[in-house]
């Protein structure tokens, strides 16, 4: 018998650049789920699923009904997914958990599978500097704040987000595609920094937007999912070893 694996996805930010490269980036995530869903134990989405998303007491954002679909197909057959918010997704409330039935992550956790302890989230915000950004994050966060971005209109609130959105990194073709080393890799420091406190044998992340396997101190490896812009990358668990896989290539189309 096949031993069930465990499979960490992030960054597919559905919505940019534009309709066309999202629906084609799309239909690849959905082949790449329906073909691991075979020999699944667990499937953890890291975040920046969606380039934007809010939800609307009763509204939310056009689109991804094939993503959305096939999780909930997963789901239903009694895989567990779990869907972290990321930092272009953060403004997930109830739609996604009730509706697709996956696990909602809003912080890092740890879990163990097969004697192996994991240390799981999507990345930002984590590690020295970037205090611009771990300000805004907690004004996004703050309940207020989304209430009062609430009172906008649908169309205003998602089109304002959306001609932002054209704008990020994604858009400008800014993919972070260098790795800039281990002293200025903020999830690596951060990494280390955890390691003093308590041993774990696998950091796992989404974010960085750059595939990365990078060992640490005791024995210990900090992995990137990468993203799905540019390498179309993912990690996989055997229950022995933790393996970065790059550039996916659907066995059939859809």
């Amino acid at each position: 018998m096949t031993k069930k694996k465990i499979y960490f996805i992030s960054d597919f930010h559905l919505g940019a650049p534009s309709y066309e490269a999202s629906l084609e980036r799309e239909k690849k995530v959905v082949q790449w789920l329906e073909e691991m869903r075979h020999d699944a134990k667990e499937i953890f989405l890291l975040g920046d699923v969606f380039d934007f998303w809010f939800e609307y007491k009763r509204a939310i954002p056009k689109g991804f009904v094939r993503l959305q679909g096939k999780i909930a197909e997963i789901t239903d057959s009694g895989i567990p997914v779990h869907w972290f918010i990321g930092n272009h997704d953060m403004w997930i409330f109830d739609y996604i958990p009730k509706e697709l039935g996956v696990q909602m992550h809003r912080t890092e956790i740890v879990r163990e599978f097969d004697g192996k302890t994991f240390f799981i989230g999507h990345g930002d915000g984590l590690g020295p500097g970037d205090h611009g950004y771990k300000f805004i994050k907690k004004v996004f966060r703050n309940r207020l704040c989304q209430w009062l971005f609430a009172r906008f209109h649908p169309n205003f609130g998602i089109g304002l987000a959306n001609f932002f959105s054209r704008k990020s990194r994604i858009a400008t073709g800014d993919d972070d595609a260098k790795f800039y080393g281990e002293e200025k890799e903020m999830l690596i420091q951060y990494c280390k920094t955890k390691l003093k406190d308590s041993h774990f044998d696998y950091f796992v992340f989404g974010h960085r937007h750059l595939p990365i396997a990078f060992d640490l101190p005791g024995n210990a490896k900090y992995i990137n999912t990468g993203d799905w812009i540019r390498y179309f990358s993912y990690a996989v668990f055997d229950g022995e070893k933790l393996e970065l896989i790059r550039n996916y290539t659907p066995k059939a189309s859809l």
